[in-house]
């Protein structure tokens, strides 16, 4: 029985113009489950998952409040792990019949020293009219930026390091249970010159957590799971087309949207490099197919020659 990674993009729990209530997540996150739950029936799987509509609708509540200063970015994201993670764990159990699942709060370690604290460029949170963004940037020492006709607040999107619960996540997969874990990229921490841990105002990008994430537990596949069926060269133009079965040299020579497609590709290249397993992105409902080389983009190492 081989172990597959299944990274869940944002679609599977909200669609573009969705209602952000938690009807409509639970009726999204059992299609999800309906395409997991047959990866399970013959493998090991861990399931990650995104968490940037769940973690911006957090932000707009907090913003609701004023009698309380809004909470660090970290916590918002461990509580959208913690929400998304339930609503993902109970549809497993009650689909899969037995099965084990656990739901794991996953913190990754970044560096502090990450030049993406410098430049921070990753939007969070509710749209602002420009006086009030630099208003609140003044005050609460954000960094914000236009967003279209409005203002949003930027953060830092540092490269993960290491997966603080890496081992109890192996613990788990090797006593045979389904884990639910790093959702949103993890939460991300930095280490003290006294080996503490602590919170920092940063988003993980999911897809790179997925590509430590995978090897690091010694995974056979990491499936990144989409709304697309392939990864298209040229999308978006007359020429565009689907790339099947494709090298990491092939796929990089293409260019990819850095806020949608391109995390994903260079991640399925990471994987592919590092461990010579497959790698594959496409539609969620295709994972299996995916996973027998029938449907979606398979990422291979390029070829070594003499």
């Amino acid at each position: 029985m081989s172990l597959v990674v299944a990274a869940l993009g944002g679609n599977a729990l909200l669609l573009r113009g969705q209602p952000a209530d938690a009807g409509t997540q639970r009726a999204n996150v059992a299609t999800a489950v309906r395409a997991i739950a047959e990866l399970a029936r013959d493998h090991d799987v861990v399931v990650t998952h995104g968490n940037g509509p769940q973690v911006g609708l957090l932000a707009l509540q907090g913003e609701a409040y004023h009698g309380v200063a809004p909470y660090p970015l970290d916590v918002l994201g461990a509580e959208s792990e913690g929400m998304i993670g339930y609503l993902l764990d109970q549809e497993l159990v009650n689909g899969l019949g037995g099965r084990d699942v656990a739901t794991l709060l996953t913190q990754v370690i970044v560096d502090e020293g990450d030049p993406a604290f410098e430049r921070p460029e990753k939007f969070i949170g509710p749209v602002y009219e420009r006086a009030h963004a630099e208003r609140l940037a003044a005050e609460r020492g954000w960094a914000v930026a236009a967003d279209g006709n409005f203002w949003r607040r930027v953060v830092a999107s540092p490269e993960p390091r290491s997966i603080v619960e890496l081992q109890t996540i192996r613990l788990l997969v090797d006593a045979g249970v389904l884990v639910v874990c790093a959702g949103g990229g993890g939460i991300p921490v930095v280490v003290d010159r006294d080996g503490r841990l602590g919170g920092v105002e940063a988003v993980v990008d999911k897809d790179r957590a997925a590509a430590l994430l995978a090897p690091g537990l010694g995974a056979d596949a990491l499936l990144l799971l989409t709304g697309v069926d392939a990864v298209q060269a040229g999308y978006g133009t007359a020429g565009a087309r689907a790339l099947r079965d494709v090298d990491v040299t092939e796929l990089r020579a293409n260019s990819f949207a850095a806020g949608s497609m391109g995390p994903k590709v260079e991640a399925a290249c990471r994987f592919a490099e590092e461990t010579g397993g497959l790698a594959a992105i496409g539609s969620l409902a295709d994972a299996a197919a995916m996973l027998r080389g029938e449907r979606g983009t398979r990422v291979r190492a390029a070829e070594v020659t003499a």
